[in-house]
C-alpha cells in the first residue's frame, strides 16, 4: 500500500509541471485507466488551481519586468498573442496539454484576465479528454502482441 501511494504521489508531483508524464508513467506503474486519468487531472488541476490564485502576483512581475526593459514582442510572445487572438480561452486550455504546461497555459490565462471560474472549467475539460486520449493510447500502445513480446 504505501509503494502505490509512493508511487501515486511521485506521478502526481510531475503532473503538476508535465502533463505528458500522467499517462506515460501511470502506464509504467501499471496503473488502469481510471487510476491514470485521476492522477493526471488532478496534478494538473493543482498547478492550475494554484497558479490562477498566485496570478495577481505573477502579473505584477510580468509588468515590472516588461517595464523595465523596453516593450518589445519576442517571437514566443507574438506566437501566443497570434494563439489567443485566433483560438480565445478555450484554445490556449486545449492546447496546455500538448504544447504549452499546465503552469504556461495557467499564467497566459491569467495574464489575458480570463476569469478564474473560466479558467477553472476549461482547463478541467481539457485534461479530462487529453488524460483520457493518452491514457488510452498508451494503455492500448501496451497491449498489443508484439510490444508485449519486447518488454518480456
Amino acid at each position: 500500500m504505501i509503494t502505490y501511494i509512493l508511487k501515486f504521489l511521485t506521478i502526481f508531483f510531475a503532473c503538476l509541471f508535465k502533463f505528458i508524464a500522467g499517462p506515460v508513467l501511470g502506464a509504467a506503474a501499471g496503473f488502469s485507466l481510471l487510476e491514470i486519468v485521476t492522477v493526471t487531472v488532478s496534478g494538473m488541476m493543482t498547478s492550475v488551481i494554484a497558479i490562477t490564485y498566485l496570478g495577481d502576483w505573477f502579473k505584477s512581475l510580468w509588468d515590472l519586468r516588461i517595464t523595465q526593459k523596453r516593450k518589445k514582442f519576442t517571437p514566443r510572445t507574438r506566437r501566443i498573442v497570434k494563439i489567443w487572438k485566433k483560438f480565445g480561452t478555450l484554445g490556449i486550455a486545449a492546447l496546455t496539454p500538448i504544447i504549452l504546461t499546465p503552469i504556461g497555459g495557467t499564467i497566459v490565462l491569467t495574464t489575458f484576465n480570463v476569469k478564474k471560474r473560466k479558467i477553472f472549467v476549461y482547463m478541467l475539460g481539457s485534461a479530462l479528454f487529453w488524460a483520457l486520449i493518452m491514457g488510452y493510447s498508451i494503455h492500448w500502445l501496451l497491449n498489443i502482441p508484439f510490444f508485449d513480446f519486447l518488454l518480456r
